[in-house]
């Protein structure tokens, strides 16, 4: 199937005539395990230095125990390959284990320059995981002390989300990635929708009307999907019908409530897609958009507190002036996606979609597609 996206944008090239300087690695080592922090000054990806506030903080304590802290696994973003999962507390922070190689230290560096990166509107930061810092703490596969970002837990303080994690770009590997990581990515990019649409869902948990149902479609699954399938899958996140049910089609019930309106996840989307037609300074390689929303909340007649963050961001480089395309490509593709689920009476088995997405749809049409 031939595929093409269509998108104006006007580049602005920067060059940095800061001289990047490296001091030396700061290490964290813990049973064997060892994280070497390259610390480089006069990159957009520069760690800030420690500002009293953060030292003072105990986020930046030597370690936490996982019982004194009440952590536990989270339940969203399950272990793989045998890989220590992420856990969260009480107070509504998420812990990520830091990976072993450069990854590691490549998303704390983004994170730190992107949380005191002032030329980042506050409208697009809040699109982002608010970034706490890193912390030592015990694995929750009982390997020891490791170490962990502390990121805003998006998920786990709502009641019964439904999540969809959308892997963006229809190549998945960065520029620096040994010859063996990028044929595995291109295998997996060719083999999925991330070549032929600019990006697949790789992650999927969606809560019926009961609280008891879940649906939560392996990951293999759901990234395997056809154009057409996505679309589906795209519809029963937004359904009242049970979406495991082959008997029924998605009704999109709740499609104006969750993608459309002034502050639903087309609106989000749409922000995101204007910032990144003009930002030059990171590239995005691999990242996901995080689409979250409480089902039992519309169920109730209340708001469903829909909900776009940026997620992954151990393949960030520098943007160097030119504009992500990989990454915007792709965001334009998923945004076509749901404002066809918005505008086209024939998507769904219900009209109750079409209300309130004039304004957004309209502001998405210069994302397009040839070919399908």
């Amino acid at each position: 199937m031939a595929f093409k996206l269509h998108f104006t944008c006007t580049c602005t090239y920067q060059t940095f005539a800061t001289q990047v300087a490296q001091i030396p690695m700061h290490e964290f080592k813990s049973n064997g395990i060892q994280l070497q922090l390259n610390v480089l000054f006069g990159s957009p990806l520069d760690p800030p230095p420690l500002d009293t506030r953060q030292r003072d903080s105990p986020l930046n304590s030597l370690s936490i125990s996982a019982t004194d802290q009440s952590l536990k696994v989270a339940g969203h973003r399950q272990a793989r390959d045998g890989k220590p999962s992420p856990l969260i507390d009480d107070a509504g922070r998420f812990y990520k284990p830091l990976q072993d190689d450069d990854r590691g230290s490549k998303e704390v560096a983004f994170y730190s320059s992107f949380s005191s990166n002032t030329r980042v509107p506050d409208h697009v930061r809040r699109l982002f995981p608010v970034f706490h810092g890193t912390q030592l703490i015990e694995a929750s596969d009982g390997s020891g002390l490791r170490p962990h970002l502390v990121l805003e837990d998006v998920v786990s303080s709502r009641s019964h989300p439904s999540v969809m994690d959308i892997k963006i770009g229809s190549r998945t590997w960065y520029p620096e990635a040994s010859e063996d990581y990028i044929q595995r990515c291109f295998k997996k990019d060719r083999e999925t929708s991330s070549l032929s649409l600019g990006f697949r869902i790789s992650g999927l948990q969606i809560y019926g009307n009961e609280e008891s149902r879940l649906w939560k479609p392996e990951n293999k699954l759901v990234q395997n999907l056809s154009a057409a399938d996505v679309k589906v899958v795209l519809k029963k996140f937004v359904s009242s019908n049970f979406p495991d049910d082959p008997n029924s089609d998605p009704d999109c019930s709740f499609a104006a409530s969750v993608y459309g309106g002034s502050t639903g996840i087309l609106a989000q989307l749409l922000e995101l897609k204007a910032w990144f037609e003009d930002q030059t300074m990171y590239h995005l390689d691999s990242c996901s958009v995080l689409m979250v929303y409480e089902k039992e909340k519309l169920l109730k007649g209340e708001r469903s507190d829909a909900e776009v963050k940026l997620i992954d961001f151990a393949h960030v480089t520098e943007g160097k002036g030119i504009i992500d395309h990989n990454f915007l490509g792709g965001l334009c593709s998923v945004i076509k996606f749901i404002s066809e689920i918005l505008t086209s009476p024939d998507e769904c088995t219900t009209k109750v979609c079409l209300q309130d997405s004039d304004k957004n749809t309209n502001d998405s049409e210069n994302c397009t597609t040839e070919g399908m």
